[in-house]
């Protein structure tokens, strides 16, 4: 399953009688991201069209950018006064698997075309409620150089006002104010980069040409493995988790001591040690707490930080009960120790082929860490 479309939480709904893993009310269905093939489809397309001959009709003018709370970057910009520029309008949130996986290529477009008249928008609309603090926010842009504008959308207002649903989206706009063309999740950059170039064009720059960007991506930026990615995002908190495989379940709201049975299925995941199981995240309040998971994908990521601002917390990983070695990901060492603080993604293994089934280990050396949600790549 792939994961190159993340949707909106405020718009989940609950079939009648569904209790969810954990005996909760609150637990979406497990349709909620319907997207399972990789994002080809626009690069075939791309490949086979020129940029004029791109089709782009009208999608209704850019709405107004008025509801973001603050902004990064920048001094704060406005529909009018972006009249007479290109602009993409990316919608984003910080810990984001599938905005990261694009980053790469919308980083590459703000420097390669800002000569020309394209200005690049991020609207950051926060999933969990940690990035809601602008704070994180502005620590996140800083660690992954996004240099351009930023739009701070803790209400929703701008998400709203472009009806959207999904990170990560994005929405091309030409100099008179006109979209010409959206698309959600990963993929399609060839595509999306031509019509920045024919955009570009029809506002009267002579210097586009129609080379395209090169990116070399890095860390949690890399494409998914695709073909071999077989497990699907995992929450942790009871709101939305599936999976939960801890003899006698969870007890919600309240500490408890879990243990991890002697034996994982694919995509089955269990807690070990003394830990609180809240709506939106599994908080650990003693040390030496652990998450165990069984998975098929090349990458694992864990979004996870300290409860408190300013402290770290130490970890170690082993995958099948060994150092991950050259398995490491970017944010641990050969041996698996690594070290959370802010709120964020963490990139824990990307294992060498071939790639099977393996089984995660994360060992909290230190109380406080509270864990979100899985990813894999």
């Amino acid at each position: 399953m792939s994961e190159d479309i993340n949707h909106d939480p405020r718009r989940f709904t609950i079939p009648a009688g569904d209790s969810g893993m954990f005996g909760s009310a609150d637990a979406p269905p497990s349709t909620a991201k319907p997207a399972d093939l990789p994002p080809t489809t626009g690069k075939r397309m791309a490949q086979e069209m020129t940029p004029a001959a791109i089709p782009l009709p009208s999608e209704g003018h850019l709405p107004s950018l008025d509801g973001a709370t603050a902004w990064l970057n920048s001094p704060p910009l406005t529909s009018d006064g972006l009249r007479g520029n290109v602009v993409a309008i990316d919608f984003w949130t910080y810990t984001c698997i599938n905005w990261l996986r694009t980053l790469s290529y919308i980083r590459a477009w703000a420097e390669n075309y800002q000569d020309q008249g394209l200005i690049i928008v991020g609207v950051h609309t926060p999933e969990f409620p940690f990035e809601h603090d602008i704070e994180n926010v502005r620590r996140a842009v800083q660690d992954r150089q996004v240099t351009y504008p930023v739009a701070i959308d803790n209400a929703y207002a701008v998400w709203d006002a472009f009806t959207n649903h999904y990170w990560p989206a994005l929405y091309l706009v030409d100099a008179q104010g006109r979209i010409r063309h959206h698309q959600f999740g990963e993929g399609d950059y060839e595509e999306a980069e031509q019509i920045i170039q024919q955009l570009l064009a029809e506002a009267g720059d002579k210097r586009v040409g129609q080379n395209l960007v090169t990116v070399a991506a890095r860390g949690a930026e890399v494409a998914a493995d695709w073909e071999h990615l077989e497990s699907g995002e995992t929450y942790v908190g009871y709101e939305r988790a599936e999976r939960f495989a801890s003899p006698g379940g969870a007890v919600l709201d309240e500490r408890r001591v879990y243990a991890v049975p002697a034996r994982l299925s694919r995509n089955e995941w269990a807690l070990s040690g003394e830990w609180t199981v809240q709506r939106g995240f599994a908080a650990l309040n003693a040390a030496n707490g652990q998450i165990v998971y069984r998975f098929h994908a090349r990458d694992l990521h864990l979004v996870m930080g300290s409860a408190v601002r300013g402290a770290t917390v130490r970890f170690r990983v082993l995958i099948d009960g060994q150092a991950p070695g050259a398995a490491h990901g970017s944010d641990v060492d050969e041996q698996g120790f690594g070290t959370a603080d802010y709120p964020r993604l963490y990139q824990l293994i990307r294992q060498l082929a071939p790639i099977v089934d393996r089984q995660f280990e994360i060992e909290f050396l230190d109380a406080g860490v509270e864990a979100f949600a899985f990813t894999f790549g």
